[in-house]
């Protein structure tokens, strides 16, 4: 019930975390728990930066202390959070340990069987850059299907129709401005599309 009003509907009372002392004591909190009671808090506000430890082992604290019934959740979300994700659990992945049920990037994946860096531009080949990116897709092994993005004028292209490189000129304001307009820079599209690293690099 509300403490304010008395109903069962205020946005208030929705957040709350209540601790059920009868069978634990507040002394088996974590501080961070701790913030989110005293704060009127839900846990999907996260008091911890996204991603990092502290993050989801208050997560799993949560979950732990919510599956025992000494921690109870009125916040849709925060229950949804517990009980129908894994956040919080770790798995392996490519022998590496990655968050479950949280988005990450990843910074290295094959291509063409060799190991590549992903989503940093270097000098290019058929193209002034290249960079390698996550397409969205996966391998028939469940790995990640890796693009190269050929992106900038230059490379063999431009040597091909007997043109010369050209330079970027972001330090020159009109220059800038212009290709960014020509290019629609303020809506690049996906990574996945050479329009998005020119805007980038521009």
């Amino acid at each position: 019930m509300c403490k304010k009003c008395g109903c069962n509907t205020c946005e208030t009372e929705s957040t709350m975390l209540v601790l059920n002392e009868s069978k634990a004591p507040a002394t088996i909190l974590s501080e961070g728990l701790k913030h989110h009671i005293d704060a009127n808090k839900p846990l999907t506000d996260n008091f911890y930066t996204a991603g990092s430890h502290d993050y989801f082992n208050l997560i799993a604290e949560a979950r732990s202390l919510y599956s025992r019934g000494i921690l109870d959740f009125t916040n849709k979300r925060d229950i949804e959070l517990l009980t129908e994700t894994d956040q919080g659990h770790f798995g392996v992945y490519e022998g590496k340990k990655v968050p479950l049920d949280f988005p990450i990037e990843i910074d290295e994946a094959k291509f063409k069987g060799k190991t590549v860096q992903l989503n940093k531009p270097t000098r290019g080949d058929s193209k002034k850059f290249k960079v390698y990116v996550n397409s969205g897709k996966k391998n028939a092994d469940g790995s990640i299907k890796v693009k190269k993005v050929n992106f900038g004028h230059g490379g063999t292209s431009a040597k091909k129709a007997g043109q010369k490189t050209m330079k970027i000129r972001k330090s020159n304001p009109k220059a800038r401005s212009a290709f960014r307009a020509r290019h629609n820079c303020s809506n690049p599209g996906p990574k996945t599309m050479a329009r998005y690293w020119s805007c980038k690099k521009w």
